[in-house]
């Protein structure tokens, strides 16, 4: 089983309008719920793949019981192990111009977390990550969650010997690195943020040093830059797709993940982070990809090493 936590779980809205026009009213010719959040849409990815998955977070109020209701009704099956919370789930609005196919987003702040809430995940973490072959810890924190709550869940999978993998961004990531986490995937900004520097090779290698044992940087249309512990890879897509990139990262995320606990070496787990991704772009929502993408594109995916780097 593997084990996604989503804090800042949402409902993601989709509206589709002819072409978006500031300051202009518009008909929205096609509207889309679904659950969302990073690690939602990681674990719909990694069920779609063949994974027994077990999602948990939080969910609250009247937005939170449709986001569930949502979340059960979906196939493949994501097994819903959300903690309650009194705060309503927060919205997320995607606005997709017909026209262009840009997308603009606006995100809701999240419910507040109160201690006994926060204690009550923390006792359901605890007991899901002793039964998972890996944890993903995914996305923004929730109001009211401590800044150091990554860290503190990346020492209790540490130490009941499941590998996590964390993606978040700002201090919630600075902290979450230093407990050292089998692999953290930011994008580049978010690793400029945490290293200082916006040269991805050398900051992805500051951040190994910071704790992670593996930073996988997302290149957007350029890939993905691998820095572990054998070594170095730079994994790219045969051609660049066009469509909706949102929810590629997280997609990219159940592609390592997955080929991680399949026991597959390192440019073969860059090889599906980077076809998964790149179907994404072609599917109509994050936490979908497209499967004729994927396999088209698993097997060109060019992963090389920086000059100077070899093969372990």
């Amino acid at each position: 089983m593997i084990l996604t936590v989503t804090l800042n779980t949402a409902l993601d809205v989709t509206y589709r309008v002819p072409r978006l026009r500031p300051h202009d009213s518009h008909r929205v010719t096609e509207v889309a719920q679904r659950p969302g959040g990073k690690g939602l849409n990681v674990a719909r990815v990694l069920s779609a793949l063949g994974h027994e998955v077990v999602a948990t977070g939080f969910a609250g109020g009247p937005v939170g019981a449709v986001l569930r209701t949502l979340l059960a009704s979906r196939a493949p099956a994501v097994t819903d192990a959300l903690v309650p919370c009194a705060g309503s789930t927060r919205r997320t609005l995607a606005v997709v111009d017909a026209a262009t196919g840009d997308t603009t987003q606006f995100n809701e702040p999240g419910p507040l977390i109160t201690a006994p809430e926060w204690a009550e995940f923390l006792n359901t973490y605890n007991r899901l990550v002793r039964g998972a072959a890996a944890v993903a810890l995914c996305g923004s924190l929730p109001p009211g969650v401590p800044v150091g709550a990554y860290a503190v869940l990346v020492r209790t999978a540490r130490a009941a010997g499941v590998p996590v993998l964390l993606d978040t961004s700002g201090e919630a990531l600075r902290r979450g690195v230093a407990a050292r986490p089998e692999m953290i995937k930011p994008n580049a900004a978010e690793l400029a943020e945490l290293t200082g520097s916006r040269d991805p090779l050398p900051a992805t290698r500051d951040a190994r040093r910071r704790g992670a044992h593996a930073v996988v940087t997302s290149l957007g249309p350029d890939g993905l830059l691998a820095t572990t512990t054998e070594g170095t890879w730079q994994a790219a897509p045969p051609r660049t797709l066009s469509g909706n990139p949102t929810g590629a990262g997280d997609s990219a995320v159940a592609g390592l993940l997955s080929a991680l606990v399949e026991g597959l070496d390192w440019p073969g787990r860059l090889a599906r982070a980077v076809a998964l991704s790149a179907a994404t772009v072609h599917a109509p929502t994050a936490g979908e990809f497209d499967p004729r993408t994927y396999e088209e594109v698993r097997g060109s995916v060019k992963v090389t090493q920086p000059q100077g780097q070899e093969r372990p």
